[in-house]
C-alpha cells in the first residue's frame, strides 16, 4: 500500500537521510550498469532473461517501486530457500496511522530489517527507513543499493565531539520524522549485532533519543511511539564468525578484515537458517514512561531499557537448538523434553562442521563454548525473565 510521505524540510539532514525518488532512480540506474547485477539476476529471477534486474533497475522511477518489484521478492526468495519457515506475530500492536520507532534485536545486519519491512508491506503498513552503520558502504555500488533502501546513515569511528554531533543530528532525525508522521524508523537497540545472544538495550541509544526532545522526559519518549521487536532464528546468522570474533577479542582488539561485513551479509543472507520468527511486541505505554520519569539521572534510562528488554525476551522463540545447546553447555537434561536424540547429535555435527572452517589454532574448547553461548543464552534470557516475574526483582 503506498501512503505518500508527508512533506517535511530534511535539507540539513543530506549527509545522513536516504535517497529522495529522483536520487533513488539516478543511483539505481547507475547499479543496473554493474557487472555484479547480470549474476543477482540469474541467481534470483532464474526464469528471467539475464537482463531482467538489470531493466528493471533501468526503469525505476520511487523508492516504493523499487520495494515492490525488486526488495520484496529478494527478501522471499531468502525464506523460501533458505528458512524451513517463517512466522511473525504481533502485527496488531501496531497501528497504521501512527508512525512509531521499531526498536529491534539485531541478529544479521540486512535480515533483520529487511524481513521486518517484508511482514509490514504484506500487511498494508508503510515500511520504515532504516539505520544502519556507515561501516557497511564500503563502495559506491554498496552506498546505491542501501541508501536506495531507505537507509539513514549512522556515523561511526568518530572523535567524542563528532560523535556527539552527529547523535544530536540522528535523533532529531528520527524525533522530526516520526512527530511529523512522515515515516517510521526501524533502530537496533544495541550498536552492531548481538555476538553472544544475549540482547539488552545500549543505555546510550536511549539518551541519544532523548537528545532531540523539547519537553520534558514523559513526553520526550511518548512520541517516539516505540514498539520493541524480536526475531529468533533457529540458525544464527554467521554463528561460527560471531564466535570466532567472540574468542579473538579475548585475547587482543578485534581488527576486520577488508570485505568482512560484506561477506557477513552475504553468509547472512545465504546460509540455512531453519526456522525465523519475528514477534512484534506492544508499544511502550504512557504508564511505564512516566514511571521512569519519576527516576533520577541513568535510572530512568534504564527502566525504558528495561521495559524495551522484557518484550524483547518475550518476544524470543525458542528453537530445540537453543535447548539442546544449554543442556549440553550446562551437562543438565533440564529441557531433555523438548527435544529427542537424534536433534543432539544433529546439532553436535553441525556444531563441529562450523568449528572446523575456521583457523585451526583458535582454542577448540572455548570455542565450542563461545558457540553453545550464543545458541544457549536466549533460553538463559527467558529463565532469568520468569525469575523476575516470580519474586519482583528487576533481573534483566
Amino acid at each position: 500500500m503506498y501512503i505518500p510521505e508527508r512533506m517535511v524540510d530534511l535539507s540539513e539532514f543530506q549527509s545522513i537521510s536516504p535517497y529522495t525518488d529522483a536520487e533513488a532512480a539516478e543511483a539505481l540506474s547507475k547499479l543496473a550498469d554493474y557487472p555484479l547485477v547480470i549474476g543477482a539476476s540469474q541467481h534470483f529471477f532464474p526464469d528471467e532473461s539475464p537482463e531482467y534486474l538489470k531493466n528493471i533497475l533501468k526503469s525505476i522511477k520511487t523508492i516504493d517501486e523499487f520495494q515492490v518489484l525488486v526488495m520484496q521478492k529478494l527478501v522471499r526468495w531468502v525464506i523460501e530457500h533458505t528458512a524451513h519457515n517463517f512466522s511473525y506475530d504481533g502485527i496488531s500492536n501496531i497501528d497504521p496511522d501512527k508512525k512509531f520507532l521499531a526498536l529491534s534485536n539485531h541478529r544479521d545486519i540486512i535480515l533483520d530489517p529487511a524481513i521486518t519491512q517484508l511482514v509490514l508491506y504484506t500487511n498494508g503498513i508503510p515500511m520504515t527507513e532504516i539505520a544502519v552503520g556507515d561501516n557497511l558502504i564500503t563502495n559506491k555500488a554498496i552506498e546505491y543499493l542501501i541508501r536506495s533502501n531507505r537507509m539513514i546513515k549512522v556515523v561511526r569511528g568518530i572523535s567524542a565531539r563528532e560523535l556527539y554531533l552527529s547523535s544530536q543530528m540522528l535523533s532529531k532525525y528520527i524525533r522530526l520524522n516520526i512527530t511529523e508522521q512522515r515515516s517510521s524508523i526501524w533502530l537496533a537497540q544495541r550498536q552492531g549485532r548481538t555476538k553472544n545472544g544475549y540482547d539488552v538495550t545500549e543505555q546510550g541509544l536511549l539518551k541519544m533519543l532523548d537528545m532531540s526532545g523539547k519537553a520534558d522526559f514523559k513526553q520526550n519518549f511518548e512520541e517516539l511511539n516505540i514498539i520493541p521487536m524480536s526475531i529468533s532464528y533457529e540458525i544464527e546468522p554467521c554463528d561460527i564468525l560471531k564466535a570466532r570474533e567472540i574468542v579473538i577479542s579475548r585475547q587482543k582488539k578485534y581488527v576486520k578484515a577488508e570485505g568482512e561485513d560484506l561477506n557477513s551479509i552475504m553468509v547472512g543472507l545465504m546460509q540455512p537458517k531453519g526456522n525465523i520468527h519475528l514477534n512484534i511486541g506492544k508499544p511502550l505505554t504512557s504508564e511505564e514512561i512516566a514511571q521512569a520519569a519519576l527516576c533520577d539521572k541513568n535510572d530512568r534510562y534504564q527502566l525504558i531499557r528495561h521495559a524495551v528488554d522484557i518484550r524483547v525476551v518475550e518476544g524470543y522463540r525458542l528453537w530445540k537448538n537453543n535447548y539442546v545447546a544449554y543442556d549440553i553447555l550446562n551437562q543438565s537434561t533440564r529441557y531433555s523434553d523438548k527435544y529427542e536424540q537424534a536433534d543432539v547429535e544433529k546439532f553436535v555435527a553441525y556444531m563441529e562442521h562450523q568449528l572446523a572452517t575456521v583457523e585451526p589454532e583458535l582454542d577448540r574448547d572455548e570455542l565450542r563454548k563461545v558457540f553453545l553461548e550464543i545458541y544457549a543464552n536466549p533460553v538463559v534470557s527467558k529463565e532469568v525473565l520468569a525469575k523476575e516475574k516470580e519474586t519482583g526483582e528487576v533481573l534483566l
